[in-house]
């Protein structure tokens, strides 16, 4: 039996069980992952981080990687760790928004 490559969807679901240790919100709800592509079991993430010193980091890294390479299907994994657009509060769902105790306009200014 082959393993079918998996969609964008699987993709950006896997990475929402990533919890940022800080905070206990999940990557994708903190905005930190800008783009997901899937191709033929390839994947490749673009992310970045709260602030380029996170101390994180690595640890969110590495646990995106992950998350990707246990998909069924997956062949190889890249992720792209970018800084270009800075991160800001503004990328936080309204989900996060609500966990951290923010309105959104607190988030726009």
């Amino acid at each position: 039996m082959t393993d079918v490559a998996p969609d964008t969807a699987a993709v950006w679901q896997a990475l929402g069980t990533i919890l940022d240790p800080e905070f206990g919100i999940s990557i994708v709800d903190l905005g930190l992952i800008y783009s997901v592509e899937c191709t033929d079991g390839n994947v490749s993430v673009v992310m970045t981080l709260t602030t380029p010193t996170c101390p994180s980091g690595a640890w969110i890294h590495n646990g995106t990687e992950e998350a990707v390479r246990r998909l069924a299907g997956v062949k190889n994994v890249k992720v792209e760790l970018v800084f270009d657009p800075v991160w800001s509060p503004t990328m936080l769902s309204a989900t996060a928004q609500q966990l951290l105790g923010w309105s959104s306009d607190e988030v726009h200014r």
